[in-house]
């Protein structure tokens, strides 16, 4: 039987943390509360390094039929199946920098919607193969005179019309119908009852009947809040006020996830009332700050939340805007 001394005990077990990804070294952190308490998974999405594989995010997050995770970071979009393994990826100078996604389930397949701020377009791809079947950039038909558009969110009814948010330029919102032909558009500037100030993030309520478009009105002044558009882009209410920096919106079942850029999600139940909050970073340095590197992370606690999204059994999927490229997996724990 083989003896070791009890220093080269220490040396040998000293190497073998050294070669252990963190993931397994670090335990999981429970969050939020009643039916939306979740537990983190660490390391999931990680390389075998244990280190990150998707380089800085400043993107969102969706999940295809099939479970499989798709988000958005600066050099492309990513693809993880629901055990943290990467699939697929998209790489190349149409897939850069995609600041919200979104999935749709159409008749000729799975396709990812994009909006690409820093390329002033639209873009849509086949979820499978990547191949781009539609851009769409600044409509001239508007008759608005815009030097440039910087769009932050885009989202698709159910007949297949495409909303885009101007949220880094004008705050404008366009519609155009399924084959990219521009319809009009709403929203301006400011922080009036009816204005945008970032119309950053935006989806479709199917909470409601008919479906309506939920926007996040982020540096509405004095706090950040979210609004209800109908689908001809008439006001229709303010949903909820009094919140940090919303960046995104995302639904399942009756209820929404709402990433914090201050560094929290909040869950807000079919009555718009928040009933839980998940991952609160109670550093102001460290909330809605993007040069937190990997090695200052902490399990269970966000720096600067842009995107969420839910598989089919509730759990979360977090993307923080991040220099390294963060996204946490978070599985809902059943209640009794």
């Amino acid at each position: 039987m083989l003896r070791l001394s009890a220093s080269t005990l220490a040396v040998f077990m000293l190497t073998l943390s050294t070669l252990l990804p963190a993931a397994e070294k670090t335990a999981p952190v429970q969050m939020g509360s009643g039916a939306m308490t979740f537990q983190t998974v660490p390391g999931w999405g990680l390389g075998g390094d244990g280190r990150s594989i998707i380089g800085s995010t400043h993107g969102g997050v969706v999940v295809d039929k099939a479970g499989n995770v798709y988000t958005s970071a600066n050099i492309g979009v990513f693809v993880f199946s629901p055990d943290g393994k990467m699939i697929r990826k998209f790489l190349g100078d149409e897939y850069t920098a995609m600041h919200d996604i979104e999935v749709r389930d159409e008749e000729e397949g799975e396709f990812i919607y994009g909006a690409r701020n820093n390329a002033a377009e639209v873009v849509k791809f086949h979820a499978e193969t990547g191949d781009i079947v539609m851009k769409l950039g600044f409509p001239e038909e508007s008759g608005l005179k815009l030097k440039i558009i910087r769009p932050t969110a885009v989202t698709v009814a159910p007949n297949g019309d495409i909303f885009m948010s101007d949220g880094y330029g004008s705050d404008t919102i366009f519609k155009f119908d399924k084959t990219g032909k521009y319809l009009m558009h709403f929203g301006k500037k400011g922080d009036g009852l009816k204005e945008f100030h970032t119309a950053h993030g935006m989806t479709l309520d199917t909470r409601y009947d008919p479906p309506r478009l939920l926007i996040c009105d982020r540096n509405h002044q004095p706090k950040g809040r979210l609004l209800h558009y109908d689908l001809d882009g008439n006001f229709i209410a303010e949903v909820v006020t009094g919140l940090g920096m919303p960046t995104s919106v995302a639904i399942h079942g009756d209820f929404v996830s709402v990433p914090d850029l201050h560094g929290r999600v909040v869950i807000l139940n079919k009555n718009n009332t928040i009933i839980s909050v998940l991952g609160n970073n109670p550093n102001p340095n460290l909330g809605r700050n993007f040069k937190v590197p990997q090695e200052q992370w902490k399990e269970g606690i966000f720096s600067g939340t842009h995107g969420s999204y839910w598989d089919h059994d509730g759990n979360l999927y977090v993307q923080d805007w991040n220099v390294s490229g963060r996204i946490i997996k978070l599985v809902r724990i059943p209640v009794n």
